[in-house]
């Protein structure tokens, strides 16, 4: 038999190619027809304790046991929101020295352009000293539970490929995402929900399409379930017209029979998959309506967030993202539209425009981590708040003689932000040079992200695996170290 490890370390079958042999053996032979019924009889009693997304072990006890990753797409400008360089202020309008400009390709810059220190006011805030500008006051106010890493680096300065890149490890498209690695190893708390949920506002999906929350070759199972804040929640969730609940369990059973000769004919993972995801579907008609109304939320709750029922804002997902890590679900995403700050409109101002912006997410955010730490989730829910990259020292080519100010896109040295869920609060973790173009000291790749994300959640990255195509994969692909500096 071809035995393969799994997530654990123990050994598991890959049976597809050996189980066709087996049985065409089985069928040709005297003994087929009994060996038919045996196999059948077999496989019937494996598949009443097969459930893909049942909550299975980590590789060690952990701090988190739920990730809500906010995503602020298009990537902010970090140098006016987390990084602050005084020596940078004072050369603005200075042309870019050559060494850091010069053999690099950007997105909309090619002549040589002028550094751009940032407008907004810095101070530094909580016991930790984390500097933070003046677009993010409701933030300084919970700046003791922040981690601000300043020294994050990728190799990706677009969009799409970055986002894939965080997401999945690779800039190319057939990865599993993060959310997918984490469901499949760790399965969700409540059967009745999806384990990984994703929820969208400001209007546009993510640059890389849904491939962000996909399951590459993982059994499909995994993947993030995008749910809406307006109509129903899941898109075709409902019954049909005409279809009332004891006939929709009816046509399920029947299809459920169909699926399961097939599953005994074939196989195939994915259909055990289209078993699961019709049963967590008929669940979802009752639990999902439930937990995606706020409408019975605290009028003091739904104002802290800047919440309305019935809307679709950023607000409203940070509060859907703590009803539904405290129903159990073990991964959920928040992806926000609108932080490419080009300077091309005044909406892209880095002055006006980002204090717009900011008060879109500065509120719900720092909401959201007040009342996880109230109800005594935030030791166990681990929050991320990133883009994909940063934003170049210097203003943006097609905008450099423009009123507005602008920044292009820029890989080599950005910042995040953490919190809960065995994260360090109130530190700075890393930084950059004086002018903020290079990593000065501690530099986090994204695959150092990954891999402290996994291990905050009791995988060891390297051992985190599925074989596909004759080999193990991984998250991290070849690459990855855990940041100690930031674990509390």
């Amino acid at each position: 038999m071809n035995l393969l490890p799994n997530i654990n370390g123990f050994m598991m079958s890959n049976n597809y190619p050996i189980e066709q042999t087996r049985r065409h053996f089985l069928r040709d032979c005297q003994l087929g027809i009994g060996g038919l019924a045996l196999t059948s009889l077999l496989r019937q009693d494996a598949a009443a304790d097969q459930n893909p997304l049942a909550t299975r072990p980590a590789h060690y006890h952990a701090p988190a046991r739920n990730v809500i990753y906010i995503h602020m797409a298009g990537s902010p400008p970090h140098l006016d929101l987390f990084d602050y360089k005084p020596e940078l202020v004072k050369r603005t309008g200075e042309d870019c020295p050559t060494e850091y400009f010069e053999g690099k390709r950007f997105a909309f810059t090619s002549a040589s352009p002028k550094l751009l220190g940032t407008p907004r006011t810095f101070k530094q805030y909580g016991e930790g000293g984390i500097w933070l500008s003046d677009a993010l006051p409701n933030l300084a106010g919970v700046a003791d539970d922040l981690c601000i890493v300043r020294s994050m680096n990728t190799d990706q300065f677009n969009h799409a490929p970055a986002q894939l890149m965080l997401y999945t490890g690779s800039p190319r498209m057939g990865r599993p995402s993060l959310g997918s690695w984490v469901t499949y190893g760790l399965g969700s708390e409540n059967q009745n929900l999806p384990g990984f949920v994703v929820l969208v506002s400001s209007g546009s999906n993510p640059s890389a399409g849904k491939s962000v929350w996909g399951s590459g070759f993982l059994p499909s199972v995994f993947q993030g379930v995008q749910c809406r804040t307006q109509g129903d929640p899941v898109l075709y969730v409902s019954n049909p017209k005409g279809m009332d609940r004891q006939i929709r369990r009816k046509s399920l059973d029947a299809l459920r029979s169909l699926n399961e000769m097939q599953a005994a004919e074939r196989s195939d993972p994915e259909t055990e998959t289209r078993i699961s995801q019709y049963e967590l579907a008929y669940r979802m008609q009752v639990s999902v309506p439930e937990v995606m109304d706020i409408s019975n939320e605290s009028a003091r709750t739904l104002e802290a967030y800047g919440a309305a029922p019935g809307a679709s804002s950023l607000g409203n997902n940070c509060l859907l993202a703590r009803r539904l890590v405290e129903q159990g679900v073990r991964f959920v995403q928040l992806f926000d539209w609108g932080w490419d700050f080009h300077g091309t409109n005044p909406n892209e101002d880095i002055r006006d425009g980002l204090t717009k912006k900011c008060r879109t997410m500065d509120q719900p955010v720092a909401a959201l981590i007040h009342d996880l730490k109230e109800r005594g989730l935030l030791d166990e829910t681990l929050i991320v708040l990133s883009g994909e990259f940063g934003r170049t020292p210097f203003r943006e080519g097609r905008t450099s003689n423009g009123s507005t100010l602008g920044r292009d896109h820029y890989p080599d040295c950005y910042s995040m932000m953490l919190a809960g869920g065995g994260i360090q609060g109130g530190i700075n973790y890393g930084e950059s040079d004086e002018l903020g173009f290079r990593v000065g000291r501690d530099k986090v790749h994204v695959h150092d992200l990954q891999a402290t994300l996994l291990h905050l959640l009791g995988f060891d990255h390297e051992r985190l695996v599925y074989r596909y195509q004759g080999r193990d994969f991984r998250l991290t692909d070849v690459h990855g170290e855990v940041v100690r500096g930031i674990l509390a």
